[in-house]
């Protein structure tokens, strides 16, 4: 058997996502004549059915779930070994640092300022993306270590956790919830995260949503909340860096404590990489427990 090619997986996955050859084709730029014939190509050179086809739908058999799951860890591998190879060969290599913006317990600063310390240390770029973007960016090779908060998608990843703090529900001020001082998640039951999954399912279904409303930064995302649009689980410190007039956070009894984490790809060697996350265990083991913000609707 011939050795499988990039362009035949970008194809082949193209069409398990989308599970229809015309808007699998559409989304590579192609007619969908060439793309189905490259699918039954593949299948030839492999010897096994990846789809079952009829008239009205498109499903993968097994061998396709199989080759689904590996393709993407292949196409995923590709793409960061390119990001790799040209930040090594960069004549200013640095340390890329993914985070969602504010999203840091407070530690940023003096992580970086630890981290500076250590001879081994490169200069930092922060490379800033939406939420839950950061482990991707570390597989794709577009970061070298982040800041993220769990769960998270860890494939391929090592983590270290470094704050656990209280999570709160941010809500709109005028929302009848918010004359009460603490809620339990089916008390949220008929609201929307920011993603569009229920709210009173926990902050784990917006991982497993499928639903997408975009709003990928806190000034969106407060903004939908002062509507009454949405509600957001939002980390303590989050919560005390921004009191804002028409949003009241509250504590939820059954919400589960948020923890931030350093993650970093498990086969990374670079010596600026040990140095950051040496960096951030260390600040995060000095720093002060933290406490839930006062519980109140308005700033001040």
């Amino acid at each position: 058997m011939n050795d499988l090619e990039v362009r035949q997986l970008r194809y082949f996955v193209a069409v398990a996502e989308e599970l229809h050859f015309g808007r699998a084709a559409g989304r590579l730029g192609m007619a969908q004549p060439p793309l189905s014939r490259a699918i039954r190509d593949l299948e030839r050179q492999l010897g096994v059915t990846l789809f079952e086809r009829t008239t009205r739908q498109v499903r993968l058999t097994a061998a396709g779930d199989v080759l689904l799951r590996e393709a993407r860890t292949a196409l995923e591998a590709v793409t960061a070994a390119a990001h790799r190879a040209r930040q090594a060969g960069s004549t200013s290599p640095r340390l890329r640092i993914a985070l969602k913006a504010d999203v840091d317990g407070g530690l940023l600063p003096q992580i970086l300022d630890a981290y500076g310390t250590d001879d081994a240390a490169l200069p930092p770029e922060l490379v800033l993306g939406g939420f839950g973007k950061q482990p991707q960016a570390l597989r794709d090779g577009l970061a070298d270590v982040a800041l993220v908060l769990c769960p998270f998608d860890d494939r391929g990843l090592d983590s270290e956790p470094l704050l656990t703090e209280p999570a709160l529900v941010a809500l709109a001020a005028a929302d009848p919830l918010a004359a009460r001082t603490r809620l339990c998640l089916a008390d949220l039951a008929g609201r929307e995260l920011p993603g569009g999954a229920p709210a009173d399912h926990g902050p784990s279904a917006e991982h497993r949503s499928g639903a997408g409303r975009p709003a990928s930064n806190l000034s969106e995302i407060f903004s939908l909340v002062e509507t009454g649009s949405v509600v957001f689980f939002s980390p303590a410190s989050v919560a005390r860096r921004y009191p804002r007039p028409e949003i009241a956070y509250r504590p939820v009894s059954d919400l589960p404590d948020s923890t931030l984490a350093v993650a970093w790809p498990q086969d990374a060697r670079s010596p600026a990489v040990a140095a950051f996350v040496r960096a951030a265990c260390a600040v995060a083991a000095a720093a002060p427990a933290q406490a839930e913000p006062p519980v109140r609707s308005t700033a001040g």
